[in-house]
């Protein structure tokens, strides 16, 4: 990364942490672009530059997670199907405590359950998030333009995502400590994949590179 660039990162972060405190202390809602861009020392039209939706300085990780289903799939392993990698990608996050998934901690979480724009926001990323990942079944099933295998996939997966993470944020929002919500998750995600095994465990397998395993 050139200084430029380096320099509009740290810019970048910056505003969204000042942004965070102060949506912390105030109330999302409350909160101005001209009281960020004034706590950050920016002129307002950066901060809009930056984050042209209020919504994204408070949820700033849109671009990782709208991605994050499509990526695990993408780069599954070689006899690993979307189901298996996605289950994975999840258990993994869960020992990370992956903000991604709803690690956020208490005041964070009831901040944006406390904001019907941030709430409404959340929902927009989980259907991005879908449409991704059901461009990425598609193209890796070769399924044509009028298929719809790969959005109801999507849909179902997706699906347990979202209710995944609900679950993380309602036990943000109790006060409940990390390592009790990463016991819960785990348990609650092995439930949900399971459930989806009879019918999408072979789905979107990755094949073997060719001629693997021959003398």
């Amino acid at each position: 990364m050139g200084l430029r660039e380096t320099k509009k990162q740290q810019t970048r972060q910056s505003i969204s942490n000042h942004a965070t405190r102060l949506f912390l202390r105030h109330g999302f809602d409350r909160v101005t672009i001209a009281d960020v861009a004034a706590a950050a020392q920016v002129a307002k039209m950066t901060v809009t530059n930056y984050f042209p939706r209020k919504e994204d300085l408070a949820l700033d990780l849109h671009e990782v997670f709208t991605a994050s289903l499509a990526r695990t799939v993408a780069e599954r392993a070689p006899g690993e199907s979307a189901l298996a990698a996605l289950r994975r990608g999840f258990l993994e996050a869960v020992r990370r405590r992956d903000a991604v998934i709803g690690f956020s901690g208490p005041p964070f979480a009831r901040m944006i359950t406390g904001s019907p724009a941030l709430v409404a926001r959340l929902r927009e990323f989980h259907e991005e998030r879908e449409e991704a990942l059901a461009a990425v079944l598609a193209e890796e099933t070769g399924a044509g333009p009028d298929d719809v295998l790969p959005r109801l996939v999507a849909a179902q997966l997706g699906g347990v995502h979202r209710v995944l993470f609900q679950e993380t944020l309602r036990r943000n929002v109790r006060g409940e400590a990390r390592e009790e919500i990463e016991a819960a998750l785990a348990e609650s995600a092995k439930t949900a994949f399971d459930l989806l095994e009879p019918s999408l465990g072979s789905y979107a397998t990755r094949p073997a590179p060719e001629g693997r395993g021959a003398l």
